[in-house]
């Protein structure tokens, strides 16, 4: 028996799309959308009110913990002839977001590009078979689907990730089908034009640290509205998230552990402090050049936590998450070990004085910062 390692948004939450499906036959629905825009921002934000589903009571949990105005407008603009583009720094669930967008409109999130400094123009729009291209000559059957094609021949969002990480070049062969919905493949003759079916659009993201990259042309810019994704901005939603999203990992891991809230907020503390450069005592702190997201803060309380599970007998250890934290901010240059080990010295060794247990247990473990 095999358990997938992580499953799609429409197979994790396929009882709530159901239950909400249901429910959501009086609103207003655009043209090849699975759900209303109500019925989608209360997949994506959650509802106080369980549904019931074939004798059963499913709760719509909350699942995006950040702007619920933002969500809003990203929905709204999905209704529209632009298409969205999530903007932010690494780490801040721009690709979750697109994700859950793409389940709960078209019922399919895995339509995505994966922009790279190797992405082709045949990997967004379309290629061929080249066997049946000799054989056949250039037919449909011959032609082989990207996932822009696919988007517009069945009415679903195509994501494109990280689209500045794309040539510029590349990315400009977007600007025409953003604009006209519609995509000529010249080999076909007369049979080449595909019409966007109802429901095509295409939601991009980018990351402000690639800016400069391969920045968006102006004429591709306007064919989007831009939506910046900006990190959690409280401490106690961040602890929420990593205990939230560490035991979606564990039980994906198959791994039965109870969550030590004691640690996540430890973490959440940490990058939040780090990130804004500022404690809650006062302190002005050096901000490390790595990306201090709350994505890099689950990795590291996870991190941690299959370390106690498979060595340490299920206790999480303060002083592993103190060296766990290291890798984190080993990805970029070697003076942001540095601003940690200052960071503990001063703003970590007065919370150990003021406050105790823990954080004194958090300041001892400095020297497993290496």
């Amino acid at each position: 028996m095999t358990r997938q390692i992580r499953p799609r948004a429409e197979e994790r939450y396929q009882e709530e799309l159901a239950a909400l499906a249901a429910a959501d036959t009086k609103e207003r629905r655009p043209l090849g959308w699975k759900l209303s825009p109500k019925a989608v921002r209360d997949f994506i934000l959650g509802r106080d009110e369980p549904l019931q589903y074939q004798g059963r009571t499913i709760q719509v949990a909350k699942k995006y913990l950040g702007n619920d105005a933002l969500v809003e407008r990203c929905v709204i603009t999905l209704t529209g002839s632009r298409g969205l583009m999530l903007v932010g720094e690494p780490g801040t669930a721009k690709t979750m977001l697109s994700e859950l967008l793409a389940a709960a409109i078209s019922g399919v999130s895995t339509n995505t590009i994966q922009g790279t400094a190797g992405t082709t123009e045949d990997m967004i729009k379309y290629s061929w078979n080249y066997a049946l291209l000799l054989s056949q000559g250039p037919t449909r059957s011959a032609l082989v689907p990207a996932p822009l094609y696919v988007g517009m021949e069945k009415g679903i969002l195509t994501r494109f990730e990280e689209i500045t990480r794309t040539p510029a070049e590349i990315q400009d062969s977007l600007i025409s089908v953003m604009s006209d919905k519609v995509l000529n493949v010249p080999e076909l003759g007369e049979d080449g034009l595909l019409f966007a079916q109802a429901g095509f659009n295409v939601i991009g993201t980018a990351n402000t640290r690639d800016r400069g990259v391969n920045e968006m042309s102006s004429a591709l810019k306007r064919r989007f509205n831009f939506e910046t994704v900006r990190p959690v901005g409280n401490v106690q939603m961040e602890k929420e998230i990593i205990l939230r999203e560490a035991a979606a990992m564990a039980r994906s891991a198959g791994v039965e552990m109870a969550p030590d809230a004691g640690a996540a907020e430890l973490l959440a503390t940490t990058f939040h402090e780090l990130r804004e450069g500022v404690s809650s005592m006062g302190h002005r702190i050096e901000k490390p050049s790595a990306v201090m997201s709350t994505a890099e803060a689950v990795s590291v309380y996870y991190q941690t936590m299959m370390g106690a599970y498979y060595y340490g007998g299920g206790a999480m250890e303060i002083r592993a998450l103190a060296a766990n934290l290291t890798g984190a901010l080993g990805q970029e240059a070697g003076e942001d070990v540095e601003k940690l080990r200052g960071y503990f010295s001063t703003v970590i060794r007065d919370k150990a004085d003021k406050l105790g247990g823990i954080w004194k247990a958090y300041y001892q473990a400095r020297s497993a910062i290496r």
